[in-house]
Parts: structure tokens; sequence; C-alpha cells
């Protein structure tokens, strides 16, 4: 600020930034302050400009002292901002009339004891030096500030004393009047914030009126009493109710007060009057309750706006959710005439195409989606999902190449979706003889959790075990353990590997082991419990644990399959063949087949057991358990 001057002899130095010097900002009160729809707090800044030449004080402050308050005040009106939403009309926004105030050095010595008064916790003698200040220097700007004072100490009375006399000193300013309005709704001046808002949408233009409602009906939100607001936004609207923004802004706070049939009048009101409106079309199906009649309403809208992209594609959605997969198949299809490239319309027609077991078209409309993407990610879908689907669409076919191809393209923006691309990718690699490359896919991944870490062992310990290197996939999920103790997927890995193994001991240290880590891990409960019975030993215990897991996941099959086993092991024929028959209904897995087969046989109803693994041979004739149970039986089909 520069050296001490001798008394009388002294310059301030005048305030200079842009077009208003007094822009300043504290980080007190935002939220209180925020809530009144004032656009935002500023910093203060105090920037060498033209010496203004003023006459001796008489306050008795000398300037060593004076240039001190203005450097701490200058730093602490800086330490932070506040933020809060500009509240608009609608109409291009209004700047306040500066006024050339004087800064006299009264006017100085108590613009900076409203401050540090602000800063010491003293929001009262703040808010009331700032306001008298305002009112005697006629500055709006003070004005505000003596408001933003109010508002940081919760006093609502005072903060909209100072709103008034900003609105009177700023009579066009857009942030005053709305700031007024917001502290009159605080402190339940209602009929005053309605004659306000009323005159708002009188001065706005046909253009700017949507603008307009959407400020009245945000203001009136705050409003304490809901229905008190609902009542005044509908007297607010009335004369507007031409407009489709009116109609539709009375018909969606109707909907939110619980109030459908006024909410389907507003929505039929407002679609009578603007028949091509796809956005009347589109809140009136949003309120009708039955959504067979809405989507009777939106075929009837696309009847006469055939061109309609949002409506039909609700339509196609609705008709989906409806179970009418076809007809939302057909509308997609009309779509996609009218937008080749519409990337919503691919990705829903290749995904209804895979439902329908169409997979040609779903490979051909999924590429064609994956296309348009030139590269970039989809902001509004999962495209890693699209190429699961693709690279297993090729897998299908043999042609693993093309899988591969879909499989790099997985982004790692859903981490599971990454995990299970570069999964894939390397059990192709694995299966074509390159174990090693799978191997380094794996372990070269950009992953960051310890979770997805996790995953990527398992799948490599995997890609050993099926090369036939069980020591090495032991190896590595113990070595993974070491770093990530406790690892839900490592220590299930790790006992499936040890049973595999005949390392039995181990297999139930590490499943006990996650079953105090995890106790609602239903999958540790029902690996252990079909280990004993499978094995023939600890009968009952096993059944325990598998009825555990039976409590945790009641409608899995696998579970249910091996609660039959146990029953069957423990003699009760009857219940294990009631619930290996549920498991099999689920699920017709070979292995289920398997065991419910065995429990026919026993029953000495060879014949239907006979036919039973005919079928799950027929369909999976390397399972390893329904061979072990043939040849045990000594059974040839």
């Amino acid at each position: 600020m520069g050296g001490d001057t001798a008394p009388g002899d002294f310059n301030f130095w005048e305030f200079r930034h842009a077009k208003d010097p007094w822009q300043c900002r504290s980080n007190r009160g935002h939220q209180a302050f925020a809530a009144f729809g004032v656009k935002s707090f500023f910093i203060c800044h105090i920037r060498v400009g033209v010496p203004l030449q003023v006459a001796p004080h008489r306050t008795g402050i000398q300037l060593k002292k004076l240039s001190i308050i203005l450097t701490l005040s200058a730093l602490l009106t800086s330490a932070a901002t506040v933020q809060a939403a500009p509240a608009t009309t609608g109409k291009t926004t209004k700047a306040e009339a500066l006024p050339n105030t004087l800064l006299s050095p009264e006017v100085m010595y108590k613009y900076l004891a409203a401050e540090l008064a602000f800063q010491r916790g003293e929001a009262f003698s703040a808010y009331a030096t700032m306001l008298a200040l305002a009112r005697s220097t006629r500055d709006p700007r003070l004005a505000r500030r003596a408001v933003e004072f109010a508002a940081a100490g919760s006093l609502n009375a005072e903060a909209l004393k100072a709103a008034r006399v900003w609105r009177e000193l700023a009579p066009h300013a857009d942030d005053a009047g709305q700031t007024l309005i917001g502290l009159l709704i605080a402190n339940n001046r209602t009929d005053e914030a309605k004659q306000l808002l009323a005159q708002q949408l009188a001065a706005s233009t046909p253009e700017a009126l949507p603008t307009a409602i959407s400020t009245v009906q945000r203001q009136l939100a705050r409003v304490t009493d809901r229905k008190r607001g609902t009542a005044l936004l509908r007297e607010l609207l009335e004369p507007y109710t031409e407009s489709l923004e009116a109609l539709l802004t009375l018909a969606q706070t109707a909907m939110v007060s619980g109030e459908r049939a006024l909410a389907l009048s507003d929505a039929r009101a407002a679609l009578a009057r603007h028949p091509a409106s796809e956005l009347a079309a589109l809140t009136l199906a949003q309120i009708i309750e039955d959504k067979a009649e809405a989507a009777t309403m939106l075929s009837g809208f696309l009847a006469a706006n055939p061109k309609s992209r949002e409506v039909r594609l609700a339509y196609s959605r609705m008709l989906f959710e409806q179970n009418r997969a076809a007809e939302a198949r057909a509308e997609f299809e009309t779509l996609l005439t009218q937008y080749p490239n519409d990337q919503t319309t691919l990705y829903a027609l290749g995904l209804l195409s895979v439902q329908a077991a169409d997979l040609p078209a779903a490979e051909k409309y999924l590429s064609a989606y994956i296309a348009t993407l030139g590269g970039e990610p989809d902001r509004e879908r999962d495209a890693s999902q699209a190429l699961l689907v693709l690279a297993q669409i090729a897998e299908e076919r043999n042609d693993h190449a093309s899988a591969l191809k879909w499989l790099e393209m997985v982004g790692s923006g859903n981490p599971s979706n990454y995990i299970a691309a570069l999964s894939k990718r390397a059990q192709l690699l694995a299966r074509s003889g390159r174990l090693d490359d799978a191997r380094a896919v794996l372990r070269e991944a950009d992953i960051e959790g310890d979770d997805e870490r996790a995953r990527l062992i398992v799948s490599e310990a995997q890609l050993l075990r099926d090369a036939g290197r069980l020591d090495d996939a032991l190896r590595l999920v113990a070595d993974g353990l070491v770093s990530l103790k406790d690892n839900v997927d490592l220590l299930y890995e790790h006992a499936m590997l040890a049973e595999k193994a005949n390392q039995l001991e181990l297999m139930e240290r590490e499943l006990r082991r996650l079953i105090e880590v995890a106790p609602d891990n239903q999958h540790a409960y029902n690996a252990l419990g079909y280990s004993l019975a499978d094995r023939n030993i600890r009968l009952q215990e096993a059944y325990d644990l598998i009825r555990k897991a039976s409590t945790l996941a009641p409608e899995d099959p696998f579970i249910m399959d091996s609660l039959g086993w146990a029953e069957f092991r423990l003699g009760r024929y009857e219940d294990a063949e009631k619930t290996l028959r549920r498991a099999f209904g689920l699920k017709a897995d070979p292995e289920i087949a398997a065991h419910l087969g065995e429990v026919l046989w026993v029953l000495g109803r060879e014949n239907e057991a006979r036919q039973l693994w005919r079928d799950a041979n027929a369909k999976d004739p390397a399972n390893n358990t329904l061979k072990g149970t043939l040849q045990r039986l000594q059974v040839k089909l």
C-alpha cells in the first residue's frame, strides 16, 4: 500500500477492479446465504490506482494502523469463495447501476470496521454498520454486502431489511429482486413474494417466459407449506395456461404433490393445446398410471407425428417393459430407417436381437453401433457390454481372431467388464497354446483396486489349472494372499485349487477362514458342505452347512443340488428327489442331472434315470461328474 505519510498529508488509493471496485467475497455463511438465491460472494481487491486526495480524517486513527487494517481486510476477505446458483428471470441479466461513491476516510473506516467485525464473528454488528453505510452512500453493493453478513449470521429478518434496501437502490438488478423474493419466502411473507413474482412473469417476453416460469417454480419450491406453495404457483400461472411450459410445470408440480388427477388434467390440456409437442406427450405418458393406456396414447401420437424420435424411443421401451419385445423391435427398426446412425437405436436393436437369439442381426446392429463411436467412449451407454456380446458371438462361431479384436477394445471405464474382457482374452490365447501371452495380458492390465487385482490373479490361476500346472496355480494364489490378506475371491480360489489337488485340510482351512471373514458368503458354506457330503463323511455337519448356504441364497439351483446330494447321502431319498427335481427345473445342468439320476437309480427307477443321463450326456459328454457317476454305477447308455 505504500509507506507512512505525515498526518494531514496522506493519500488513500482508490479501489479499482473492472466495473465494480467493491467486489468482495467471504466463505462465512455460504449455506445460509446460498438458500436465498444470491449470485455469489466476492473477493475484495485493493489495487493501486490513481491517488485520491481527501481531507485529513477526524476519526483519530493513524495512517500506519489504517494500513494494517487495509492489509488484514484484504487478506481475510480473500480467504475463500462461496458459491450459489445465479437466479435468473428469463431476461438478459441486468447489472446494477454503480454510483461513483466517494471513498472518504469515514466511509473507508466504517467499511473496514464492518468487514473486521464479520471476520470476528460479529454478524449483527457487521450487518448494521454496512447497512447504515449503504443508506448513507446510496451504494447497492454495500447493501448487498449487508445482506451477506445477515444471512451468514442466520439473521433472516435483518437480511430481509437489507435486501429491501438493496432492491430500492438497484430496482432493475435481477439478483437484487431474486434475493428479496427468496428472503420474503424464508420469512413467510408469501403474499408479498407473490406480487414480485407476478411482476416478473408480466415483464417477461414470450421468448423468455419459459425461463421465468422455471424461476418462479424454483422460488416457490422453498415455501415450507407445500400446499400453499403449489396453490401460489397455480395462481401465478393461471394467466399463462396457453403456454406449454406453464401447463407442464403445473402438471409436474401436481404429480409431485400427489395430486394425480389434477396432474392428468394439466398434462391432457397441454397435449390438446400443443398436439405436436413431444414433451407434452412424454409428460402425459409418465403421469398415466395404466401403462397399457399410456402406450396406446403414445401410439396415437406417433400416428400423427411419425418423426418424433423421443416419443418413439419411449414407446419402444414401454413395449419392451410390457414383454412385447417383437413390437418393441419393430418400433426400433422404424427409428433406424428414420435415423440410420442413431446410437441408441442400434444399441437397443442389438440387445433385442440377442434376446431373440438372432445372433447375425445382433452382430450387425452392435458392430454398426461400435462403428458410430469412432473410437470415442459413449457418454450415455456402456459400450463395453456391446463389445462383450460381439466377442461372445464371434467365439461361438470359432472366430477367435474377431473375438480378440472386440475384447481388445474394451476400456477400463467399467472395471467389472474390463476384467471380464481381459479374462476372456487370456482364455482364448491360452486355448491357442499361447499361455505366456495370456498371462502377460492379465499381468499388464491397467488396474488399481485390490478387488480387481484379486480377480486377475484368480483368472491367471485358472489358466494354470487348465494347463495342468496345479502346483503353480496354488503358489500364485498363495502369493496373492500375502499382499491381499483375507481377500474373499483369493481364499475361495485357493480352497478350490486345494480340493482339486486333494489337499483337503488346506481346502477346509481356507473355507473356514472365508466363513470367518465373510459370514454371509453362501458359496463358502456350500463348497465346504458339498465337499464333506461328496466324500460321505460328517454328513450331518455337511447338511447343516449347506442349509446355511440355502438360507442365504434360497433360489440358487447349485446350492439346491448340494442340499439334495447331502439328503441322498443321509438316506433321505424322497427328500433328495424333491430337492433335486426343483434344482433341475431351475437349471438343467448335467451335474444336477447326474445326482438326480443316481437318486432315481437307487429308488429302482432305472429307465427314468437312464433317459435323464442320456439327455445330459448329449448336452455335455465331457462332464466329469456325469462320467464319474456312470462309471461308478457301471451304467452304459
